[in-house]
């Protein structure tokens, strides 16, 4: 059967919907990973299960996601960006329609392991956008994919808290499911799939050994405080960790068809944006983490405002928005004084927000205001990081790279949110038969959280100005006249 021709005003429908239902899938990705969230302490109840069971539903997605996102990063560089795309968000998709049918929590951690495997939508939507948009329109749409983390994660807690007490808990991931299933459906539509490709053979062993690296590394950071830092499996799993990773590093090196091109990602044009994206990941990651326990302290404390978690939530939100606002607002700074610039700002931002929440965090309009310049920053820092990872990577490998520049902000929220876990459990008090952290403590969780920031900002300073290798100068990779409408989908 001959196919029916497209008319030119359903590809240009098509082309102007590519960034917003990208950015649409981004957003989804992060509420998927915060939705549990609410339901947290009432799972053990509901799924019949102890709390360290319960805990996996968050650690599995961890996991998956970190482990995937390089991987299929690098599969989408090799078979196609677009393929990989919708394989995650089918995935993430149908790991929520699995959660919406069972309440045995195996089946549920399995679910929620599926849905891990979308963490790498937002890098493989930005090596699609730098392949196939213009160079003017590259910068605001990367910027906008990289707000969608902190953006998903505002509008997920809210959204999932309001649905959890007004409705069934299974509802919550059919809503998820439906939402999915939406995005998988316009991305199928929108996008084409990018003529670029980076041909050789899947470096299978290179995914393996770094899956299995990860997983012991990161294992052992998420439940390092829950078995104890000096207990045998702990040191077992970082022993493991650093052997394996040592022996992956070693093999990687001298392998022709990398999983990762460790010699690339050496130079400091790759490797210094990677160590400021670790950074950023950690300094982000304590602000929505330590708001969200201290307003819903008890007043008894001293400091508490008792929220509930829907109340939470709305707190929450506007971080959301004022990423989503200032998205472009970054694009244009980067585009005027350079993305180390705007990374270097952002990390500085974020340092500026800690010190507003040192000062006083017992207000709620202090509480809210230090969160979203903490936020602000984020916009600015995260925008930024995919940036100088395009100009500095060929064109054939920026799925992969944007994928280990994800992974090192994973592994900052993780160590994240390990280092604040310890610092609030060394600063509590009781508070009627219960243990609550201190004030101090919390301010204790910003300072640190505050200097890690000036650390990311001094890598940032210290990336070279100009990073555009040859081969990302090749003919038609940076977007063209040509390439306009080349997101209209096929």
């Amino acid at each position: 059967m001959e196919p029916v021709p497209i008319s030119g005003e359903v590809r240009g429908l098509r082309a102007r919907l590519a960034v917003p239902v990208l950015a649409f899938g981004g957003t989804l990705m992060a509420v998927t990973q915060t939705v549990v969230v609410p339901l947290l302490p009432d799972l053990p109840r509901l799924t019949a299960s102890s709390p360290d069971a319960v805990s996996w539903l968050v650690t599995a997605t961890l996991l998956a996601g970190a482990v995937l996102t390089p991987v299929l990063g690098r599969a989408g560089d090799m078979y196609g960006k677009r393929r990989v795309l919708l394989l995650a968000l089918g995935l993430m998709t149908a790991g929520s329609v699995l959660c919406a049918l069972t309440s045995d929590i195996r089946l549920l951690i399995a679910a929620r392991a599926l849905q891990g495997a979308a963490a790498c939508v937002v890098p493989l939507s930005i090596s699609i956008l730098r392949d196939e948009l213009p160079p003017e329109r590259t910068g605001s749409a990367v910027a906008l994919m990289s707000s969608t983390v902190g953006i998903g994660a505002a509008l997920g807690l809210p959204l999932a808290a309001l649905i959890v007490q007004y409705a069934d808990w299974h509802a919550m991931f059919w809503a998820t499911a439906a939402l999915g299933a939406l995005g998988l459906g316009l991305a199928w539509w929108t996008v084409r799939e990018s003529p670029v490709r980076s041909p050789g053979r899947f470096d299978v062993l290179g995914a393996l050994g770094l899956a299995a690296g990860l997983v012991c590394l990161l294992l052992a950071v998420s439940q390092g405080g829950r078995w104890g830092w000096g207990s045998a499996p702990v040191l077992a799993l970082l022993a493991g960790a650093l052997a394996i990773l040592a022996v992956w590093w070693r093999t990687q090196w001298r392998t022709e068809q990398p999983l990762v091109d460790l010699r690339l990602a050496a130079g400091r044009s790759v490797a210094l944006p990677h160590v400021a994206a670790l950074l950023a990941g950690f300094a982000f990651y304590a602000n929505s983490l330590v708001t969200a326990q201290l307003v819903q302290a008890p007043a008894a404390g001293g400091y508490g405002l008792e929220l509930s978690i829907v109340a939470t939530g709305l707190c929450l939100l506007p971080n959301g928005m004022i990423m989503l606002a200032l998205s472009p607002v970054s694009a244009r700074v980067s585009t005027r004084r350079g993305p180390r610039i705007t990374l270097a700002a952002g990390a500085l931002v974020m340092a500026l927000g800690y010190g507003v929440r040192i000062a006083d965090s017992t207000e709620l309009w202090a509480v809210m205001l230090g969160a979203a310049v903490v936020s602000a920053g984020t916009t600015l820092a995260y925008s930024a990081l995919p940036t100088l990872i395009l100009r500095a990577v060929p064109i054939g490998q920026t799925g992969s790279a944007n994928g280990v520049n994800v992974l090192m902000r994973t592994i900052g929220q993780s160590v994240c949110s390990a280092a604040v876990a310890a610092v609030l459990v060394g600063h509590s008090t009781v508070v009627e038969g219960t243990p609550i952290p201190t004030l101090g403590g919390y301010q204790v969780a910003f300072a640190m959280a505050g200097a890690v920031a000036l650390v990311a900002c001094a890598a940032a300073l210290a990336i070279p100005s100009e990073a555009v290798p040859e081969e990302a100068r090749e003919p038609g990779g940076s977007g063209g006249p040509a390439q306009e409408t080349a997101l209209e989908g096929t």
